[in-house]
């Protein structure tokens, strides 16, 4: 009996190790551990400018007393604004100061968040969406071509400096997968050529018109509206004879 017991145990232990699976390890070029740098450290001092201390104000006074740290991230937004589109630790510390917040609580909240930038980027940040509905509509096609055009790789910065490429997850404007965003920009229903006729506008400072590639206005059916085509009907429509008034 024990000899059994002993080979059922076995049989389990078995059983559950080769149901036991891992994942690869997800990375990002987010920097989440910060090492002091020469352009990065807190020896060098942070000041919102007056334009945007007022800013700063009237953010604060949305929030009633004993909730102004509900301002961190805006905060957080407006001074990487203010710093050419990253965030230095001295600003962190800044944002801490003003909201009377212990500094851990600030870094938490910008390491956190992606839309947070933790090392200096170019003028242009362009990231590429590759979520399964870009990926299947050809969001590689779109990275590579954003790379041969840019010489960024995946996480740094091109030559010349003036552009920052990242991969990122889910922008959340997948009906109109392949996209990216350029700072605050979206470019949608891209192709290859569509991509490259973006940067190329970019390296001359030009605005590319952003929004949809495909001659639609937002997120309509491709084909044309296939609902809401006809006039609504009236009140009763549908309605059994013997239950209308």
């Amino acid at each position: 009996m024990l000899s059994s017991l002993r080979t059922g145990v076995k049989g389990l232990w078995r059983a559950s190790s080769r149901a036991l699976q891992t994942s690869s390890t997800l990375q990002h070029d987010s920097l989440f551990v910060h090492r002091d740098t020469p352009e990065d450290n807190p020896n060098i001092p942070f000041e919102f400018t007056e334009q945007n201390q007022k800013r700063v104000d009237a953010l604060l006074a949305i929030y009633p007393e004993g909730h102004k740290r509900a301002a961190m991230i805006p905060l957080l937004d407006l001074a990487q604004r203010q710093n050419n589109g990253w965030l230095p630790i001295s600003a962190m510390h800044k944002v801490a100061e003003i909201l009377n917040l212990p500094r851990m609580r600030v870094y938490e909240v910008a390491t956190f968040y992606t839309m947070f930038i933790r090392r200096p980027i170019g003028k242009y940040h362009v990231q590429v969406c590759t979520t399964t509905p870009c990926w299947l509509r050809g969001s590689d096609a779109v990275l590579n071509a954003i790379k041969e055009a840019t010489g960024c790789e995946v996480g740094g910065n091109s030559p010349c400096g003036k552009f920052s490429l990242s991969e990122v997850e889910c922008l959340g404007a997948c009906v109109n997968a392949p996209m990216l965003q350029v700072n605050d920009d979206y470019y949608e229903d891209l192709t290859v050529e569509d991509t490259k006729e973006i940067i190329e506008k970019l390296k001359k400072d030009e605005k590319p018109l952003p929004g949809p590639r495909s001659g639609r206005f937002a997120s309509e059916p491709l084909g044309g509206l296939t609902s809401l085509t006809e006039e609504p009907t009236g009140p009763g429509f549908g309605v059994q004879d013997g239950l209308k008034a």
